[in-house]
């Protein structure tokens, strides 16, 4: 097998960002004269601005280059991204791994008909590394010098080399869509992609929020290590509730005021004095991330910021939760335990083996069947369905009752999975 050979500029060159409405209009007619499948990419800044917005957006079409937008800078001069939707019709989007940034296109005011979505294909098809330059070097036999996927790309102006990152991460996927189109109709699977790549877009830009925990501060990390000690998690509702809304107030990412460890500490040692809480360094010194490398400078451009975040705040909020009644603490939410049909089923295989070991010997048929359809398809299980939809079916002393293709078509599941998969579980489960 040859060695990947290495592409390290796109080869129309090193595109320029286009930030004015003048340039947007003739990028949109250069897109309008253009045909075939749009490239699409899109760039944020986080781990360094509190939102999720996209700072820069790449798009290249067939008989034109690459074009790179600053949708921040042309929405607030006023360009028309009807415009932009106008010109590129009802061509198909090619963009790897579409759920992330379909949601940033939408919020722009772009709006995709078709989509095909490369890392999809690639699980579909059964490969066991789906990043995109494990792709790229799978089917085109190209890697592609990859350095600044985490830059703050809401700087300006952006630097040639991140510039040049950017554009490679379109400069293929016409190349790729076309390679694994023809592999998806040859394993017979073009119609599966079809309708998981309609699924997808129709997600994407729905406008719905994604994964919204339903009491956001108990996504701290290791918060389960405060689990029973409830004055503990008060503390951290707190510390996180404040971040929060600073980062928020000052377009910052909440991890460079106050860091998670620094958080389960705090809630720990429960200081109670001026002495507890100075003795807790990470309190009170500014968030530092150093790599070693250039990205540490973009880290130091939040350092004004950091330093007006006085370490009295975070004094004042513990202070204030350590002062709660008991009625007002926080409580761990317990893990699920129903036995309702449309109970969601918990994620711990201790629940199920040590609780419910009849529902735990279901999953286990039922988990064989599926593997056996992945490997007589060549498609992964978790492709095949959801991990988590198939403990849903499972979770329930009597699973023989049900409806299994009406209970996965109510779980979100594709027409074709239900198709493909449906009376192996019914069987199995019985």
């Amino acid at each position: 097998m040859h060695e990947p050979r290495l592409q390290s500029e796109p080869r129309g060159g090193v595109p320029d960002v286009i930030d004015t409405v003048e340039g947007f209009n003739d990028a949109c007619d250069e897109l309008a004269a253009a045909s075939g499948s749009l490239a699409a990419d899109a760039e944020r800044a986080s781990g360094f601005r509190y939102g999720h917005e996209d700072w820069l957006v790449q798009f290249k079409r067939e008989g034109v280059g690459i074009f790179l937008f600053d949708p921040i800078a042309l929405t607030a001069a006023g360009a028309d991204w009807g415009r932009f939707n106008r010109a590129v019709g009802d061509a198909t989007w090619i963009i790897h791994d579409a759920m992330m940034d379909l949601p940033g296109f939408a919020q722009i005011g772009m709006t995709p008909q078709r989509l095909f979505d490369t890392e999809m294909a690639a699980r579909m098809l059964g490969l066991s590394r789906f990043g995109l330059a494990a792709v790229t070097e799978r089917y085109l036999g190209i890697t592609l010098a990859k350095e600044h996927s985490a830059a703050d790309w809401s700087y300006r102006p952006l630097p040639r080399d991140w510039r040049n990152y950017a554009a490679l991460d379109v400069e293929l996927l016409i190349e790729l869509e076309r390679k694994m189109r023809a592999d998806l109709k040859a394993s017979g699977k073009e119609e599966w992609a079809e309708e998981e790549f309609r699924h997808i877009l129709a997600e994407g830009t729905s406008g719905k929020p994604r994964h919204v925990h339903p009491v956001p501060w108990l996504r701290i990390s290791r918060i389960t290590m405060l689990k029973g000690d409830r004055r503990a998690l008060a503390v951290a509702r707190a510390l996180w509730t404040k971040r929060d809304e600073l980062a928020s107030q000052h377009d910052i990412a909440p991890t460079l005021l106050l860091s998670d460890q620094a958080i389960i500490e705090a809630a720990l040692k429960k200081p109670h004095n001026a002495r507890e809480f100075r003795a807790i360094r990470s309190l009170n010194e500014r968030v530092r991330i150093q790599t070693g490398s250039e990205q540490d400078k973009m880290f130091e451009r939040y350092a004004p910021i950091q330093r007006a975040i006085k370490p009295s705040v975070w004094k004042h909020e513990i202070q204030e939760a350590l002062a709660l009644p008991e009625s007002e603490l926080p409580v761990m939410p317990s893990s699920p335990d129903k036995d309702g049909a449309e109970a969601n089923a918990p994620k711990s295989m201790r629940v199920w083996s040590t609780r419910h070991p009849k529902r735990a010997e279901t999953l286990k048929k039922a988990r064989r069947a599926l593997n056996q359809i992945a490997e007589d398809t060549s498609t992964p299980a978790d492709v095949l369905l959801k991990p988590q939809i198939l403990k849903n079916l499972c979770w329930t002393d009597n699973p023989e009752r049900r409806d299994v293709a009406e209970f996965l078509t109510r779980q979100g599941a594709r027409d074709w999975q239900v198709r493909l998969i449906a009376a192996s579980l019914s069987h199995a489960i019985v």
